[in-house]
Formats: structure tokens, sequence, C-alpha cells
């Protein structure tokens, strides 16, 4: 109800009269404003804007309101230190702190419930209130190799707070855990440890050797994403944890690549890959970052001691075999230049209509190269004639399948030039290639320039490689059928896709998908269940290929494929692995068993809901739709709801190259800056200039809060530490909320009657009761809509506007008074629902204040409590007097600052109240709340013209009041004595600042100011011209209130 931050302005009746109101409040979400979008900018023009952004945030000129308002100091540790073995119920009837504290909150609970099995959907049988539904979701796993972030930390705060809010409404729930084994970045962990710890490479192992090692570290390690999880208050079943290499999972994606190359869905094929050199093996579109250069740029490469030069567009010439002239063309990549079987030209390109045809002769190869014609070729671009270089780029590649070219590899899988260029280039890394092959050019008398020019590199976000298209044989999964059954999906409302603008993208995306590479050339994953034939005596090369799941089942299947005895035929399986996210889209309906028809498989596939970031759409989503619905013929769920990216505060991805990546951890206990600065040192600047005091401990709970009250469904999430501690804030104001309340219950052995039984009595009580029904109709609305925004936004008004602002501050007074039963009846079941209606966002503190309530069962949780419903609270909904009360929230609110215009604080005035009729009944029936909130002696109403109320005192207010104008039929009008004094002792200093004001302001004007200054002196002397002006008219504003009180005419 009381906010802060509203602008003060002054505005002049047409009597003359002075009066206070307000602009309108900002909107209490935590969600930022959406920005509005930019121009299209050219990649150099980006790149310069980026690098200003970041000389801004580091740079003293870049300082926030925010930094400076929101401010900490270490906090006494509380810790809870009963005998409390692991998995039984914490004691809720130890000495209750006098404040909240996450490290005291936190403990014990999430062990006794998950001893107690409350997650595990076999706790729906228990519910007195169980419905007869299901819901049932996955956490995306993450990989094993990490540790979780602040993104991690959005999904399970969603997540989690979906499915306490649905098993609290009686749903049988299921949220498995999962963790994806990862093969590229496990397989580089292990590798590199074994090179530190022991100094062996992976290739001084055997392959057996090796996967024993990860295997080894993924024991040692592997838990630690785990345990994070219940740090956050996960509450998943973890009885049904899935690995996706655990045995149960590997034979579910080795049934999976049999079924499929049974259907003819997986092929090998022979096509362009993202190779990575350093890792020596392909890698998925996923793991390919897009480097954006604008011009020359030298960079480090793996495997390099000196920088090398990308963002250079170098030119050469073919001279035209047979005739004179030549043909030049443009490249950025002069080492493929030995694998050139041909020059493409634009039909209609002027420049070149007379060499249609002809042929050049290559200087190095002495091949043949046809000047070929296509409209895929770009005019504009370099001399608009483009070298064709097959098997090292994807676009070349489509010219030699419409053109019938060969196809010439000239650099190999670990980086070096192939024997096809020759002995003099043989077994040289590709860069070092680069200027060797420019040098001959030069010498041949073939070099025609270089220039600098923007480009895209891509770059293996594993090893920060540079990627080499390469041609490799790999297996390959079919994906057009199936890509057209996932939009048919969306199209005929099987599949929702929320937010739903997402569609036209997924749309767009699978009508152009391309067929998919699955194989890996890794040790660490699943090895591919395909095994090449080969028969006794064979003369011809082609390669026969089978499947199976067992090499027993695969022989059967070759013998019968080719007609020959099984002992007969000898196997080699495929050393390659599978994509990791060829078995990541299983996940849906392997965690549950599948092939096998388990009861979880029937009982919970498909999955309600699948939840997750919006970057994951096509790389996991889209495969999982497709896969799913042809391996099982169902979707694998009914909904995808896709979240936004968390940036830190100044709007930026958070990255490790940057250094702003938050621990969640960090946040939940609290970091010092110098292990902050530790765990950033790239920007250990930045990371003092955010963090000056280190990361303060907000806990689990307020982390949670603060990520769901930003609107995950739209613009991107800057987060603030700031936020979070404001959540931490709202913690210990439920703290004292449920201290006051169990002070109010007392000792009172009279039981609290239930919620039907209870009613309200006074305006007050129903207009409370009233603002709960309502906060509850609204929580149901959103949480259907999944908008936890609007939840978290309704019930934070809710505890702190209207149940602490007013009612509780109602209240106080009125204890040392004889009263009935109703109204802590009241406060006791507007606590107890607010803490049901918070526990799926805040579950530790929830079940901390919940249990010691009076009425808490002693072997029950909160979280398997009924949800509240609005039809429970029916009885309790009073629109009128939530109406009305709107009115007195703001005569309080103007009353308040009438009292700070005279810096009152004990003094309790008179106040008078000239308004209508009807205004008058509204402030004559919540007149309690008035006198209390207001702090005033008592309250006049005087309606002119009007009957006067039974019972009111209806005088006009006195001559000289202090008036206040509420609307235009309501004034207030206040007259205080020792208001005088205070007038009269503001002009006395408003006289003596004067002269310091107009001291200041000379010296800023100065002519040689702003040039001979230094930049912190200006700042110094802004801030205190700013701190002036601000007394100076203040001071007016109040000598105006003075004159108006004195019954002085006021000239503005």
């Amino acid at each position: 109800m009381w906010r802060t931050g509203r602008v003060l302005r002054l505005r002049l009746t047409a009597t003359g009269e002075a009066s206070l109101c307000s602009s309108k409040p900002a909107n209490p979400s935590l969600s930022p404003s959406p920005q509005s979008n930019s121009s299209p900018r050219s990649q150099a023009d980006k790149q310069r804007r980026r690098r200003q952004r970041e000389d801004a945030i580091l740079s003293n000129a870049h300082s926030t309101a925010e930094e400076e308002a929101v401010g900490w100091s270490e906090k006494q540790t509380m810790v809870y230190a009963a005998q409390t073995p692991p998995g039984t119920k914490k004691d809720a009837r130890s000495p209750f702190p006098s404040s909240y504290c996450p490290q005291y909150v936190e403990s014990s609970w999430y062990q006794w419930w998950e001893k107690e099995g409350f997650f595990r959907p076999e706790q729906h049988e228990e519910l007195s209130h169980r419905v007869d539904q299901t819901f049932a979701l996955c956490l995306p796993p993450p990989n094993v190799t990490g540790t979780l972030h602040l993104g991690h930390a959005l999904t399970v705060a969603v997540e989690d707070a979906l499915v306490r809010w649905r098993r609290m409404q009686g749903y049988r729930v299921l949220w498995v855990p999962g963790c994806d084994h990862a093969g590229i970045a496990t397989q580089t962990v292990v590798e590199r440890r074994l090179l530190r710890d022991r100094g062996k490479r992976r290739q001084d192992f055997t392959r057996k050797q090796f996967l024993r090692e990860v295997w080894k570290w993924k024991e040692e390690t592997g838990e630690e994403i785990y345990h994070q999880l219940r740090r956050l208050g996960a509450s998943l079943d973890w009885s049904r944890a899935c690995f996706t290499m655990d045995p149960a999972f590997s034979r579910a994606v080795t049934e999976a690549f049999v079924r499929l190359s049974d259907s003819g869905l997986i092929y090998r094929s022979e096509a362009l890959v993202n190779w990575s050199c350093a890792l020596g093996s392909a890698i998925s579109d996923i793991e390919v970052d897009s480097k954006e250069l604008s011009g020359r740029t030298m960079l480090s490469v793996p495997g390099y001691d000196e920088e090398v030069e990308f963002g250079s567009l170098l030119t050469f010439a073919y001279p035209l075999e047979g005739h004179d002239g030549e043909v030049a063309v443009s490249t950025t990549r002069p080492e493929t230049m030995l694998g050139d079987v041909a020059i493409a030209v634009h039909p209609d390109d002027p420049r070149y209509q007379c060499v249609h045809g002809k042929q050049c002769r290559h200087p190095f190869t002495n091949r043949a190269l046809p000047i070929i014609t296509d409209a895929m070729v770009d005019m504009e671009l370099g001399t608009g004639a483009v070298k064709v270089t097959p098997a090292h780029d994807h676009t070349d590649f489509l010219l030699s399948q419409r053109h019938s070219l060969p196809r010439v590899t000239v650099i190999g899988g670990d980086g070096t030039m192939t024997p096809p260029c020759g002995k003099w280039l043989e077994g040289v890394k590709r860069f070092d290639a680069r200027q060797l092959i420019v040098d001959a050019l030069v010498e041949k008398g073939l070099f025609r320039g270089k220039k600098t020019h923007p480009m895209t590199l891509p770059v293996c976000s594993r090893s920060g490689d540079i990627i080499e298209p390469l041609l490799k044989k790999q297996w390959f999964v079919r994906c057009d059928e199936m890509a057209e059954k996932a939009i048919q999906a969306v199209e005929d409302k099987q599949l929702e896709i929320i937010p739903h603008y997402h569609t036209k993208t997924w749309n767009n995306w699978l009508s152009n998908i391309s067929d998919w590479c699955i194989s890996r050339q890794l040790w660490w994953g699943h090895q591919i269940p395909a095994y090449q034939v080969v028969f006794p005596n064979a003369t011809d090369k082609q390669e026969l290929w089978v499947w199976g799941q067992t090499e027993d089942d695969a022989r059967h299947r070759a013998a019968v494929k080719y007609g020959v005895k099984p002992e007969d035929v000898t196997l080699t399986q495929d050393p390659d692995v599978l994509d990791t996210w060829f078995s990541s889209g299983l996940f849906p309906f392997a965690m549950l068993g599948w092939p096998e028809q388990t009861n979880d498989l029937q009982r919970f596939y498909p999955s309600s809901i699948l939840e997750t970031g919006s970057d994951l759409l096509f790389f996991w989503v889209a495969r999982m739709v497709m896969l799913g619905t042809e391996l099982t013929g169902q979707l694998p769920f009914k909904q995808v709801l896709l979240h936004s990216m968390v940036r830190d505060k100044h709007g930026r991805k958070m990255s490790k190259s940057l250094g702003n990546v938050i621990d969640p951890l960090d946040v939940i206990h609290g970091v010092s800056l110098e292990v902050v600065s530790h765990l950033s040192l790239p920007s250990a600047p930045l990371q003092s200039k955010d963090f000056p005091k280190g990361i303060p401990q907000c806990g689990t709970d307020a982390l949670r809060f603060a990520l769901c009250s930003h609107k995950m469904q739209g613009e991107d999430i800057s987060l603030s530490i700031s936020e979070v501690l404001s959540c931490r804030h709202f913690c210990n104001k439920m703290w004292q909320t449920l201290r006051f309340t169990l002070g109010v219950l007392g000792d009172n052995t009279t039981p609290v009657g239930t919620l039907e039984e209870t009613s309200a009595v006074s305006s007050l009580d129903r207009w409370i009761c009233s603002r709960l029904y309502s906060t509850v109709v609204e929580c149901e609305r959103a949480l259907e809509a999944y908008e936890l925004h609007a939840v978290t936004s309704a019930l934070y008004s809710f505890w702190v506007h209207s149940l602490c602002d007013v009612y509780v501050e109602h209240m106080k007074p009125a204890l040392v008074l004889p009263d009935t039963q109703v109204a802590p009846s009241i406060l006791y079941h507007c606590v107890s629902t607010s803490l049901a209606l918070l526990s799926p966002f805040m579950p530790f503190i929830t079940e901390e204040l919940w249990q010691r309530l009076p009425r808490a069962a002693a072997h029950s949780a909160l979280c398997l409590q009924p949800y509240p419903r609005s039809a429970q609270l029916a009885h309790w909904h009073f629109p009128v007097e939530e109406k009305d009360f709107l009115l007195v929230q703001e005569v309080i609110r103007v009353a308040r600052s009438l009292r700070a215009q005279c810096a009152m604080t004990k003094e309790k005035p008179a106040m008078w109240a000239v308004c209508s009729a009807s205004q008058a009944q509204v402030l004559h029936r919540f007149g309690s709340a008035v006198w209390t909130l207001s702090r005033i002696s008592n309250l006049h109403i005087y309606s002119p013209g009007a009957e006067p109320l039974p019972r009111v005192h209806s005088t006009p207010p006195p001559v000289g009041s202090l008036v206040g104008v509420v609307d235009h039929t309501c004034q207030l009008h206040l007259y205080i004595q020792v208001c005088t004094n205070r007038m009269l002792q503001l002009s006395q200093r408003r006289e003596k600042l004067l002269p310091k004001l107009e001291k200041l302001l000379c010296r800023v004007r100065s002519p040689d100011y702003l040039s001979k200054a230094p930049a912190h002196v200006r700042q110094q002397m802004d801030t205190k011209v700013s701190a002036a002006m601000c007394h100076h008219w203040l001071d007016i504003f109040y000598d105006i209130q003075y004159s108006k009180a004195m019954g002085n005419k006021v000239k503005v």
C-alpha cells in the first residue's frame, strides 16, 4: 500500500490553495521494461557499440542508483543446532529466532521431505484431497561435466513451482531428474585431467581403459549437480533419477537406432560436417559459436604458437586455358584453393559472358577447372567469380551436386594438408599452409591483392578451434518427413508452444531442416550399433553395413540379408559414438523404461509439459518431438513452455569469457569479494564494481522468488543481486508477520475456527478477507496461464501492502483492548492461506513458518496440503469493501503526506475530511482504520449540504488548517500549532542556504569549469548542486504551505 519512490509535485487549485498529489506508482513487478528494437546495424557498428558498452560498465561514469540505494551489511548467522538426524522432522517447537536467517530456515527440511517420499507419485494415494489426474515432466538433463548456473536455477524455480502447485492440487505428480553424459565435454575434461595428473594422453590407453577412467571420474564428481538441485529445493523423485549412459537407457538408445535404421530413417552417406581438428570429431550445430569479425583480426588458435589472421579477403587469378586472359577469384581461405575443382560465375554477369564453358588451369595441381554458371553466385561479392571447393565449403558442396563435380579433400582430420596438395604442403598445418600458398601465388605473379573483409567465423565452443568443414562418411537421420509431422502437430493444436510467437519460428526452421549427422568421433558415449560386414575372399570394395541390438543380432541380420552362413560373416563395429542430442531426444520416454512397456510408461507418457529455455527449441525440443512421434506413435508432451535467457544486470549474456557467470549457491550462501574475484579473474574489476562487498547470503527462497518474479515469456531476464536481496527482505517481513501472529494468538487454548466457520464482522475484516479472495482468484488464473510473475506480484502485494501495511498495523493498537476471537481467527487464516499460496515458490520458509502455526499437523507437511481455492473463500468475497477501501487508502496517504510536511512523529492531530455524502459513508465505516493508520486523534467528517451521519460530529474545518487534496470532491484539513514553528525554522534555513547555492552555481557556470575541473570533482559538484537545489525547492514548497496555514494568499 505505502510504496516508496513516488514523485511529489505541487498543484495549485483554482482558489490558490496548495495541495499534494503523486504520480502513479511504478509497476510492482520485478520484470524489466521491454527494450525497443534497434534498427539493423553493420557488424562493425555492433562491435563498436559492444566495446563502448563494456567500457561504460567498467568506467566510473557508469554508476547506478540501484547500487547506492540497495545496501546490505553482514547479518548475524543463526544455525539450527537441535539434534535432528538426517531425514527426521525438524523441531518446530524450538525457540523462534528474532529475525530471518536462510541458513537456519533451510536446514533439515529437504532431507525429511525426501526420506518421507513426499516427492514420489506413490504419495498420491495418501492424499485426502487427491484427484484422478496426472502431471508429469522431466527436468532438462544438465551436463555431467558442469555445475548449475542461474539459467538452470530459473528452470528449477519455474518447474518446481508448477510441480508443487499440481501436487498440492491433488494431482499424481512425477518429476524426473536426469543427467546427460555430454560426450565431447566429458571426454575433454577427462583427457585434460589425465594429461595434468599423469602426463598421459587418450591415445596411451585402450578404449576400454579410457572409458574406465571416465566412469571413475563420473563417480567422483557426478553427484555435484544433484547436490545443487537439492539445495535449490527441487522436489524431484530421486528414486527415478536417470543418467543417459545407464544400462537401461543405453538399451533404449540402441533400440531407437535399430528401429530408425530398419525404417530407412537412418542412413550412411558422405557429406560435409562441422569438424573440430582439436577434438578430432564432428560436432553438432549447437556446439558451433559464430564469431563476428568487423575486419582484419588476429586470433589465437589451438595448436599454433602465434596468432592467426582472419577477416581478410585475398584475390588471385586463374589463367584461362588456351586463351589470353584470366579469371580472378576472391577468398578468405586461400589454403583450400588446392581443392578447387571449378570456377562459378552468375549467368547474367556481363563481365564473364565470354568465358562461359571455358576452362582455367590450376597453377599447382595442373587440374583443369571448368567455368560453370549458377544463379547461386553473388555478383557483388569479391570479383563476382567464385572458386568451388566442394570438400571444404557447404555452398560449394551443393554446387558439386548440381554440376556433378569431383570432391578433393586437401585438409585432413588433424588439420594438416593431405597428399593431393603435393609434397611441398603435405603434413603442413592448415593455417601455416595459408601463407606458403600466398607466397607461391606471388612468386607466380598470380596474386592480385588483399583487403579487410567483415565475416562470420565458426568456432568450436568446446575447444576454441576454428571449425573446418570436412567431407566424411557418417550416419544421418532423415528428417523431412518427421519434421512435417512436427509442424502438423502444432497446426492441429495437438502440441502447444508457449509463448505462441515461437510457433512461426518453429515452422520456418522445420520447413528448411536438413538431415541430421549423428556420428561423433569419440570414445565416450553410445557406440553406434552398426557393423561393417566383410566376407572371406571378398574383392568388392563397396562398404556393407548392418545393425543390431547386439553383435549376434547383427550377424544374424547380415546372414539373412546377404544369403550366407553366420559363421562366414566378419563384423567390425563402427568406432564412432552417437551425437549426445540423439540420446537426449529420447529422454521423455526412455526415462520411463521404454522400449519396455513399464507401468511408468503407461501411466506418465506422454508428459504433461516440457519446460526449458527458448534456445533449445530446435536442438532438443524439435528432436524429442520427431523421435518421440516416430518411435512411440505419440507426441512426447502436450505443451512446450519456453523461458527466456537470464542475463546479468547490465543485460549481457552470462559467459565465462566475461566473468559474469554466477553460481546459484553463491547467491544462496553468500560469498566474499575475494572469492568472487578469484572465480572470475578475467573480469575481476567488473565484479568488484558489481559486488563491492561480495554477494550477500540471500537464501534459496529469495533466489527462487526473484527468478519467478520476472516475466519469463518474452524479453530476456536481467537479474541483479539487489533484486534477490529485496526478496530476502520480503522473507524477513514474512518472518516478523508470523511472530506477530503467534503473539496475537498467544497461549489461548480456544481453538481457532476453521476457514468455513470464520466470518468477517468489521468493515476492515471484510476488506482483508476479500483481498485474500481476490489474490487467490488471481493466483488460480495466472498459474493456469503459466504467468508466474503475476502470481508472485499478487502474493507480494497482498502480504506486504494489504496484510502488513494495513491489517497488522491496524491491529497493533487494538491489542491492548479487549477483543473478540474474530480478528485473531481472520489473521490466522490470512497467514496460513498465504503461506500455502507461497509454498510452491518459497518452500523452505513457508514450511518453517507453517509448522509453527497452532493447527499444523504433527506428521504432515505444507507441501502436501491442499492448495487454496477461491471456491473455499467465496463467503469472503466483498467487492464493495474492496472498491470503497481505495478511497480510504488515498485518504491515509494524503494524511501521512501532510504529517510529513511538518516533520511530525509522535503528535496525533485532529483531521477534518470535507467530502461528498457517499465518501462520508465510506470514511465512517472505515473510521477506525483511518484513525489508526493516519495517526490522528480524531476524524471529523463534514459533507456540506448532506444529512449528518448518526453519531458523527459534523462541523466545518477550522480556519488556517493545512489542506491536502484527495480528489475533486474530497479534501483533508489539519491544524497543527507545532507546524508553525517548524515552518519558521525552514524559512530561516532557506535564507542560509541561498548564498551557498549561488556560490556553487557561480563555480559551475565559470567558463573554465568543464575544461579544467577533473571528472571526479565535477561529479562531486553536481551532487552538491542537486542536493542544494532539492532542499531549496522543498523549503519554498513548505513556505507556501505555511503561508496558506496562516491565511495568506499564495503567489507563485
